[in-house]
C-alpha cells in the first residue's frame, strides 16, 4: 500500500514523502530543502529512489543537488533546462513509474509555464499538483496567463472526485478567508474554514484535500456559479467564466 506523509519545510511548504509498506525505497515530491528530507529518511530507515518535481521554483528544487549527490535517485520533472539533475523530462500525456505505481503527467501552466502535475489512479487516486491547485485556492500567476491557469484547473477538476489533492503549501486558512468573501453564502466554505482553524491550532496539516470537496469550497473551481460571479462582478469583468476567474485571481492578489 502506498502511503503519503508531509515533510514540513521553510515556513509553509510541504515536501511529500511516498513509500510502500513492503519496501525501504521512498520518493519525495518537490524537495526545496534537503535537510528535512534526509532527516525523515534516516528516521524511518528509508532510501531515496526517486524524486518528482512539478516546476522550477527554488522552494521546490533547492534540495536537489544534495539529495542527488547523496542518494543518486531518479529525478522526474518538466522539460525545463533550468532544472538541473533531471534524469527524465516529461510533459503532457507522458507516464512514469514510481514505487511500482503508474503516474500520469498533466501540463498545468499558469503559476509557471513549465508546471506539471502527477496523478496516479488507485483507491483513492492521488494528485501532486505543486502550486497550481491549493485547498480553497490556486497559485499566483508568475509566468502564465489567467486563461492558462483556468484551463489548467479545469484539467485537474476533470479527475475523479475522490482524488486526494496534495498541494505544496499550507495556504488553506488564507485561501478560505478569501473564499468566504468570494462565496459568502456557501455553508461548505464556512465549515471548511472552521475545520482548518481547528487543525492549525493543533499544528496539523489541512492537506490533503479531496477534489470533490474543492469543487464545493474553492472559488477558482466555481467560476460558473452565479453567486461567485455576482460577488466577483463588484471587482471586475465577469462576462464569461474565464473573465470571472481573472477577476477573482486579481482580487485575491490584493486581498
Amino acid at each position: 500500500m502506498l502511503s503519503v506523509t508531509p515533510i514540513p519545510a521553510f515556513s509553509d511548504n510541504y515536501i511529500w514523502l511516498l513509500r510502500q509498506d513492503t519496501s525501504p525505497e521512498a520518493c519525495v515530491v518537490d524537495p526545496g530543502d534537503a535537510a528535512p528530507v534526509i532527516q525523515a529518511l534516516e528516521q524511518e530507515g528509508l532510501s531515496l529512489g526517486s524524486i518528482l518535481v512539478t516546476h522550477h521554483h527554488h522552494d521546490h528544487t533547492g534540495g536537489l543537488p544534495e539529495l542527488i549527490e547523496r542518494y543518486s535517485p531518479e529525478v522526474i520533472g518538466p522539460d525545463n533546462p533550468a532544472i538541473a539533475g533531471l534524469t527524465q523530462r516529461v510533459g503532457q500525456g507522458d507516464t512514469c513509474r514510481v514505487l511500482g505505481r503508474r503516474f500520469d503527467v498533466h501540463e498545468v501552466p499558469g503559476h509557471t509555464l513549465d508546471h506539471i502535475a502527477f496523478f496516479t489512479a488507485g483507491i483513492p487516486p492521488l494528485l501532486f499538483c505543486g502550486d497550481t491547485l491549493f485547498s480553497g485556492g490556486c497559485g499566483r500567476l508568475f509566468e502564465g496567463s489567467p486563461e492558462q491557469m483556468h484551463r489548467s484547473l479545469q484539467t485537474l477538476a476533470a479527475l475523479p472526485d475522490d482524488t486526494l489533492v496534495f498541494a505544496a503549501h499550507e495556504y488553506t486558512l488564507a485561501n478560505l478567508r478569501f473564499a468566504q468573501s468570494a462565496d459568502p453564502h456557501n455553508r461548505d466554505v464556512a465549515d471548511a474554514l472552521a475545520e482548518a482553524r481547528r487543525a492549525r491550532e493543533h499544528d496539523r496539516p489541512t492537506l490533503p484535500s479531496q477534489l470533490a470537496r474543492e469543487k464545493r469550497i474553492n472559488p477558482f473551481l466555481r467560476c460558473a456559479d452565479p453567486d461567485v460571479r455576482a460577488t466577483a462582478s463588484q471587482h471586475g469583468n465577469t462576462e464569461t467564466v474565464q473573465s470571472t476567474f481573472a477577476t477573482l485571481r486579481a482580487w485575491k492578489d490584493g486581498f
